[in-house]
Protein backbone atom coordinates (compact mmCIF):
# COMPACT_ATOMS: atom_id res chain seq x y z
CA UNK A 1 0.00 0.00 0.00
CA UNK A 2 1.65 3.23 -1.07
CA UNK A 3 1.56 5.59 1.92
CA UNK A 4 1.10 9.84 1.71
CA UNK A 5 2.99 12.50 3.48
CA UNK A 6 2.25 16.32 3.05
CA UNK A 7 5.12 18.63 3.28
CA UNK A 8 4.83 22.50 3.60
CA UNK A 9 7.37 24.99 2.94
CA UNK A 10 8.73 27.26 5.59
CA UNK A 11 10.25 31.21 5.35
CA UNK A 12 12.22 31.95 2.06
CA UNK A 13 9.64 30.82 -0.49
CA UNK A 14 7.88 33.46 -0.08
CA UNK A 15 7.75 36.54 -3.72
CA UNK A 16 5.60 39.27 -4.00
CA UNK A 17 2.43 38.23 -6.24
CA UNK A 18 2.42 34.42 -4.94
CA UNK A 19 -1.22 33.16 -4.68
CA UNK A 20 -2.48 35.44 -7.18
CA UNK A 21 -3.01 33.19 -10.20
CA UNK A 22 -5.48 30.00 -9.18
CA UNK A 23 -8.18 30.85 -11.66
CA UNK A 24 -11.81 29.78 -10.41
CA UNK A 25 -10.09 28.82 -6.76
CA UNK A 26 -8.66 32.06 -6.45
CA UNK A 27 -11.99 32.88 -3.82
CA UNK A 28 -10.34 30.01 -1.43
CA UNK A 29 -7.20 31.52 -1.40
CA UNK A 30 -8.50 34.98 -0.59
CA UNK A 31 -10.81 33.22 1.70
CA UNK A 32 -7.76 32.26 3.65
CA UNK A 33 -6.04 35.39 3.78
CA UNK A 34 -9.16 37.69 4.59
CA UNK A 35 -9.47 35.41 7.86
CA UNK A 36 -5.56 36.09 8.47
CA UNK A 37 -5.76 39.64 7.63
CA UNK A 38 -8.72 39.84 10.14
CA UNK A 39 -6.49 38.22 12.63
CA UNK A 40 -3.32 40.04 12.21
CA UNK A 41 -5.25 43.72 12.18
CA UNK A 42 -4.01 44.92 8.06
CA UNK A 43 -4.21 43.31 4.77
CA UNK A 44 -1.93 40.59 4.31
CA UNK A 45 -3.22 39.87 0.89
CA UNK A 46 -2.42 43.58 -0.38
CA UNK A 47 1.13 43.11 1.13
CA UNK A 48 1.52 39.39 -0.49
CA UNK A 49 0.14 40.23 -4.08
CA UNK A 50 1.59 44.20 -4.05
CA UNK A 51 4.75 43.90 -1.85
CA UNK A 52 6.60 46.30 -1.42
CA UNK A 53 8.96 43.13 -1.20
CA UNK A 54 11.11 44.07 1.59
CA UNK A 55 7.78 44.59 4.14
CA UNK A 56 6.41 41.05 2.47
CA UNK A 57 10.35 39.65 3.82
CA UNK A 58 10.09 40.74 7.47
CA UNK A 59 9.98 38.07 9.58
CA UNK A 60 6.42 38.70 10.91
CA UNK A 61 4.78 39.20 7.93
CA UNK A 62 6.58 36.41 5.96
CA UNK A 63 5.53 33.56 8.61
CA UNK A 64 2.03 34.38 8.08
CA UNK A 65 1.58 34.92 4.59
CA UNK A 66 3.54 31.45 4.00
CA UNK A 67 1.69 29.69 6.51
CA UNK A 68 -1.89 31.18 4.49
CA UNK A 69 -0.11 29.71 1.36
CA UNK A 70 0.27 26.28 2.46
CA UNK A 71 -3.16 26.47 4.20
CA UNK A 72 -5.13 27.76 0.91
CA UNK A 73 -2.93 25.00 -1.75
CA UNK A 74 -4.19 22.34 0.84
CA UNK A 75 -7.91 23.02 0.49
CA UNK A 76 -7.87 23.84 -2.91
CA UNK A 77 -6.31 20.26 -3.29
CA UNK A 78 -9.24 18.66 -1.05
CA UNK A 79 -11.64 20.56 -2.86
CA UNK A 80 -10.40 19.37 -6.27
CA UNK A 81 -10.37 15.70 -4.93
CA UNK A 82 -13.93 15.94 -3.80
CA UNK A 83 -15.35 17.58 -6.81
CA UNK A 84 -14.07 14.31 -8.74
CA UNK A 85 -15.44 12.06 -6.03
CA UNK A 86 -12.44 10.61 -5.02
CA UNK A 87 -10.93 11.06 -1.51
CA UNK A 88 -8.28 12.63 -0.49
CA UNK A 89 -5.53 9.76 -0.06
CA UNK A 90 -4.78 9.76 3.93
CA UNK A 91 -1.49 11.22 5.11
CA UNK A 92 0.75 8.69 7.08
CA UNK A 93 2.54 11.70 8.24
CA UNK A 94 1.70 15.94 7.57
CA UNK A 95 5.31 17.89 7.99
CA UNK A 96 6.74 20.94 7.61
CA UNK A 97 10.06 22.84 7.11
CA UNK A 98 10.53 24.63 10.32
CA UNK A 99 7.40 27.00 9.84
CA UNK A 100 5.70 24.57 7.25
CA UNK A 101 5.26 22.66 10.73
CA UNK A 102 2.58 24.88 11.65
CA UNK A 103 0.80 24.83 8.08
CA UNK A 104 0.88 21.02 8.68
CA UNK A 105 -1.05 21.16 11.80
CA UNK A 106 -3.34 23.59 10.45
CA UNK A 107 -3.88 21.40 7.78
CA UNK A 108 -4.39 18.54 9.99
CA UNK A 109 -7.13 20.08 12.16
CA UNK A 110 -4.62 19.94 15.30
CA UNK A 111 -4.51 24.44 15.11
CA UNK A 112 -7.46 26.78 14.44
CA UNK A 113 -6.20 29.16 11.40
CA UNK A 114 -7.02 32.51 13.13
CA UNK A 115 -5.22 31.64 16.69
CA UNK A 116 -2.42 30.26 14.67
CA UNK A 117 -1.69 33.06 12.12
CA UNK A 118 -1.63 35.38 15.66
CA UNK A 119 1.02 32.85 17.01
CA UNK A 120 3.41 32.88 13.92
CA UNK A 121 3.31 36.63 13.54
CA UNK A 122 4.24 36.54 17.03
CA UNK A 123 6.93 33.94 16.40
CA UNK A 124 8.29 35.99 13.94
CA UNK A 125 7.86 39.33 15.96
CA UNK A 126 10.25 36.82 18.17
CA UNK A 127 12.51 35.87 15.99
CA UNK A 128 13.62 39.17 14.43
CA UNK A 129 13.73 41.26 17.48
CA UNK A 130 16.68 38.44 18.71
CA UNK A 131 18.57 39.48 15.87
CA UNK A 132 19.02 43.09 14.47
CA UNK A 133 18.09 42.95 10.63
CA UNK A 134 20.91 42.48 8.14
CA UNK A 135 23.49 41.15 11.02
CA UNK A 136 22.33 36.72 10.95
CA UNK A 137 22.39 34.62 8.36
CA UNK A 138 21.74 30.97 7.68
CA UNK A 139 23.60 28.65 4.60
CA UNK A 140 22.20 24.88 3.78
CA UNK A 141 25.05 22.73 2.95
CA UNK A 142 25.24 19.18 1.60
CA UNK A 143 27.81 16.92 -0.07
CA UNK A 144 29.99 16.64 3.06
CA UNK A 145 30.08 14.84 6.53
CA UNK A 146 28.48 16.46 9.46
CA UNK A 147 31.83 16.24 11.77
CA UNK A 148 33.26 18.27 8.81
CA UNK A 149 30.76 21.16 8.71
CA UNK A 150 31.33 21.04 12.77
CA UNK A 151 34.97 21.18 12.76
CA UNK A 152 34.86 24.25 10.10
CA UNK A 153 32.18 25.94 12.27
CA UNK A 154 34.11 25.57 15.69
CA UNK A 155 37.34 27.00 13.71
CA UNK A 156 35.83 30.04 12.83
CA UNK A 157 36.97 33.32 14.93
CA UNK A 158 35.12 36.06 13.73
CA UNK A 159 32.00 35.04 15.55
CA UNK A 160 29.76 31.87 16.77
CA UNK A 161 27.86 29.95 13.81
CA UNK A 162 26.50 26.47 14.49
CA UNK A 163 25.72 23.56 12.01
CA UNK A 164 22.03 23.81 13.97
CA UNK A 165 20.19 20.32 12.48
CA UNK A 166 22.40 17.37 11.10
CA UNK A 167 20.92 14.80 12.66
CA UNK A 168 17.21 15.96 12.07
CA UNK A 169 17.92 16.53 7.67
CA UNK A 170 19.29 13.11 7.59
CA UNK A 171 16.40 11.65 9.18
CA UNK A 172 14.28 13.63 6.63
CA UNK A 173 16.33 12.12 3.75
CA UNK A 174 17.31 15.86 2.71
CA UNK A 175 20.44 14.44 0.92
CA UNK A 176 22.31 15.22 4.58
CA UNK A 177 21.64 18.63 4.28
CA UNK A 178 22.79 20.77 7.46
CA UNK A 179 21.38 24.19 8.22
CA UNK A 180 23.80 26.38 9.48
CA UNK A 181 23.37 29.81 11.70
CA UNK A 182 24.41 32.31 13.30
CA UNK A 183 23.76 35.81 14.60
CA UNK A 184 26.80 37.14 12.97
CA UNK A 185 26.83 37.22 8.84
CA UNK A 186 30.42 37.12 8.67
CA UNK A 187 30.96 33.87 10.37
CA UNK A 188 28.61 32.09 7.94
CA UNK A 189 30.69 33.87 5.26
CA UNK A 190 33.88 32.14 6.82
CA UNK A 191 32.36 29.21 7.20
CA UNK A 192 30.99 28.40 3.87
CA UNK A 193 34.41 29.46 2.15
CA UNK A 194 35.62 27.06 3.92
CA UNK A 195 33.46 23.96 3.36
CA UNK A 196 33.14 25.32 -0.44
CA UNK A 197 36.70 24.70 -0.34
CA UNK A 198 36.49 20.95 0.92
CA UNK A 199 34.27 20.15 -2.17
CA UNK A 200 30.80 20.96 -0.13
CA UNK A 201 27.71 22.56 -2.08
CA UNK A 202 26.32 25.62 -0.72
CA UNK A 203 22.01 25.22 -1.45
CA UNK A 204 21.08 28.16 0.09
CA UNK A 205 21.84 31.33 2.14
CA UNK A 206 20.13 34.35 3.59
CA UNK A 207 20.95 37.17 6.14
CA UNK A 208 18.20 38.18 8.12
CA UNK A 209 15.73 40.72 6.82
Amino acid sequence: MTSFAYVFPGQGSQSVGMMSNWGEHQGIVEGVFEQASAALGYDLWAVTTQGPVERLNQTEVTQPAMLCAGVASWRIAAQQIAVQQEAMPQAKMMAGHSLGEYSALVCAGSLDLAATVALVARRGQLMQSAVKAGEGAMAAIIGIDDDKVREACASVTSGVVEAVNPRIAKAAALAAMVVLASAAACAVVVTVALLSAADAKVVASASTT
